[in-house]
C-alpha cells in the first residue's frame, strides 16, 4: 500500500478487484477516461480541404523545378505539361553564359545581394528587439501611445509610402548607396509587433533575479531575453530574409556596380521568348534560396505561431 502512495506501483498496474477496493476506500481518485468527441465525417472533410489546399500551395513548386530542366520545346508546349520529359540542364548553363557576358561580373551583383539582404536582416531582428524589449518589460509614459502607433502603421501597403520613402532617403543623402535599401528594411513594423509578444509572457522574476545579481539592462536583454524569444527572432530573420531577396533596388540604386542580383536576374526573364529557358532558371534560383532558407528554420516558424500571445 505504501508503494502505492509513494508512487512506486501505478493503479492501472493492479488487478481490477484491487482497484475497485482502493478506490472505495478513496486511496487513490478515481480514473475516469475521456474519449474525444470526433466525428469521422467530420475529420475526413478537414483532411480533404488540408490535402487540397497543400496540393494549390506545392504545385507551384514543383512547376518551377520542372520548368529549369526542360527543354525550349517542351516550355512552348500547349497545353504545358507539369513533369519534364527529357530533363537537362542547359538552361543553367544558357543563363550563366549570359551573366558572363555582362560588364558587370556576375560575383559582383551576388556580393550586393548578400550585403544588402544581410545587413538588412540582421539589422531589423536587433533594432527590432531592442525596441520591444521595453515595450514589453518597462513601464513609461506613452507606451500605450506609441505600441498603438505600431499597430497603425501595420494598416498601411508599402505602396503608400513610397514617396515619403523616397524624400526621407533622398533628404538624408544615401540615395544611390546599399543604405538606401538597408535603412529601410529596419523599420518594418511587423517585426517590433512580433517581438513585443512575444516577449510579454516572459515571467519578471527572470528579470527581478538578474538585476538582484547586480546584471545591467544590456546583459538582461542579450543574455535572458534573447535566448529566450529566439523562435521569434529566427521567424523575423526568415521573414526579412524573404523581403530582402526579392528586392531589385530599381527605385533607389542607379549605379549597375550596386545593383544586386535580382536586378540582373529581371532583365534576363524581360529579354522575351528567346531567353525562356534562361528565364525559367531564373525563377527557380530566385524561389530556391528563399524555400531552402524557410526549411533550415521551420520549426521556429511553427514554435512562434502556437507560443506568442497575440493578446492587445
Amino acid at each position: 500500500m505504501s508503494e502505492i502512495i509513494k508512487g512506486q506501483v501505478q493503479i492501472k498496474d493492479l488487478p481490477p478487484k484491487l482497484q475497485r477496493k482502493l478506490r472505495r476506500q478513496k486511496i487513490v481518485p478515481s480514473i475516469k477516461s475521456h474519449k474525444l468527441n470526433r466525428s469521422v465525417a467530420g475529420n475526413t472533410l478537414l483532411f480533404t480541404i488540408m490535402g487540397i489546399c497543400a496540393v494549390f500551395m506545392v504545385l507551384p513548386l514543383v512547376m518551377i523545378v520542372n520548368n529549369a530542366l526542360k527543354p525550349l520545346d517542351e516550355l512552348f508546349q500547349y497545353p504545358p505539361k507539369i513533369w519534364v520529359r527529357n530533363p537537362h540542364l542547359e538552361n543553367f548553363s544558357d543563363l550563366f553564359n549570359l551573366m558572363n557576358d555582362s560588364w558587370v561580373p556576375f560575383s559582383r551583383y551576388m556580393m550586393n545581394t548578400v550585403i544588402i539582404t544581410g545587413l538588412g536582416m540582421v539589422g531589423h531582428v536587433i533594432i527590432a528587439s531592442l525596441a520591444a524589449y521595453p515595450l514589453a518589460k518597462h513601464k513609461f509614459p506613452g507606451k500605450s501611445f506609441l505600441f498603438n502607433m505600431v499597430v497603425l502603421s501595420m494598416m498601411f501597403s508599402w505602396t503608400v509610402t513610397q514617396i515619403p520613402q523616397y524624400a526621407i532617403i533622398s533628404w538624408l543623402g544615401i540615395n544611390n548607396t546599399y543604405w538606401a535599401l538597408i535603412l529601410p528594411a529596419f523599420s518594418f513594423s511587423m517585426g517590433l509587433y512580433l517581438m513585443k509578444q512575444f516577449m510579454e509572457p516572459l515571467p519578471d522574476s527572470l528579470m527581478e533575479s538578474a538585476r538582484i545579481e547586480g546584471a545591467s539592462e544590456w546583459q538582461i536583454y542579450w543574455k535572458i531575453v534573447m535566448p529566450n524569444v529566439k523562435p521569434a527572432w529566427l521567424t523575423l530573420a526568415i521573414f526579412q530574409f524573404q523581403s530582402m531577396w526579392g528586392n531589385t533596388g530599381s527605385l533607389f540604386l542607379r549605379d549597375e556596380q550596386l545593383k544586386p542580383m535580382q536586378f540582373a536576374l529581371q532583365q534576363i526573364t524581360a529579354g522575351g521568348a528567346a531567353r525562356a529557358g534562361a528565364a525559367a532558371a531564373v525563377t527557380f534560383i530566385i524561389a530556391a534560396v528563399p524555400v531552402a532558407f524557410f526549411l533550415l528554420c521551420q520549426s521556429s516558424i511553427l514554435e512562434t505561431m502556437t507560443t506568442s500571445g497575440m493578446k492587445e
